[in-house]
């Protein structure tokens, strides 16, 4: 890779990681940016993958001192994280590649419809969701680990919506949690990519340490941020790669 295109991921990285704090999705850019500088697909994906690990670790630490990483269900979310993960990882092969933008489009839509009609949903502080809204919740953390075990791409978009629309959530405590969980999901899946030899360690390091304070700096500015607001963000940006990737699957 020539200089000129390393400085370009570089820029790429660290600014999908700034906004990528709160709206996720970042694999959706990242990935076809690296597919078209000549990277492999196993080599581009494993390689996000792993510098994913310090985005989501530099995502966290600024939400570390308040008290929106303090939910009791927390262990639980990174168990089911971490067991969805591992599925994820071993079975990359199972969904074709040419279905993902379908999908990952689908639930973008599912996303956006249900962020439209339900507007005070993550921006008001609401009490707990039932027995069976919980029980749906943990189970898609769990469905979605197996999907951002293998891509990541839409994961923590989709998993801020569950987290919101289920568990009752605001903006701000889902965009804190899912940086926690996605650090599991990105180790996880990064294991196993290791030992299949598929990951460039070196752009590894030099993306991740780029997303690492893209995602502090994005963080710092979330916490600035209202609920509403960020709700606004989430929105804009969920509609733009939904209809980004349903024309990338129609071409």
């Amino acid at each position: 890779m020539i200089t000129s295109q390393l400085i370009s991921l570089v820029i790429i990285f660290l600014f999908t990681s700034i906004i990528g704090v709160v709206t996720g999705s970042n694999s959706l850019v990242t990935i076809p940016v690296m597919l078209e500088f000549g990277i492999s697909p196993a080599n581009a994906i494993a390689t996000n993958m792993f510098a994913l690990i310090f985005m989501s670790i530099g995502g966290t630490i600024p939400f570390l001192k308040g008290d929106l990483l303090k939910r009791q269900d927390l262990s639980l979310l990174i168990i089911l994280t971490i067991i969805g993960s591992i599925f994820g990882a071993l079975l990359v092969i199972i969904i074709p590649s040419k279905t993902m933008p379908l999908l990952i489009s689908i639930s973008m839509i599912v996303v956006t419809i249900f962020s439209v009609i339900n507007r005070n949903k993550g921006v008001e502080k609401i009490e707990e969701s039932s027995p069976t809204a919980q029980k749906i919740g943990y189970a898609l953390t769990f469905l979605l680990g197996i999907y951002g075990g293998f891509f990541s791409g839409g994961y923590v978009t989709t998993l801020t919506a569950c987290f919101i629309a289920f568990l009752n959530m605001t903006f701000m405590e889902a965009v804190a949690i899912t940086k926690v969980l996605n650090i599991f999901s990105s180790l996880i899946a990064t294991f196993i990519f290791m030992t299949q030899g598929i990951i460039d360690y070196k752009l590894g390091i030099i993306l991740g340490i780029t997303m690492f304070f893209g995602a502090i700096i994005g963080a710092k500015f979330a916490l600035k941020m209202s609920n509403l607001w960020l709700r606004r963000i989430f929105i804009i940006t969920v509609i733009f790669l939904a209809v980004r990737n349903l024309l990338k699957w129609i071409n």
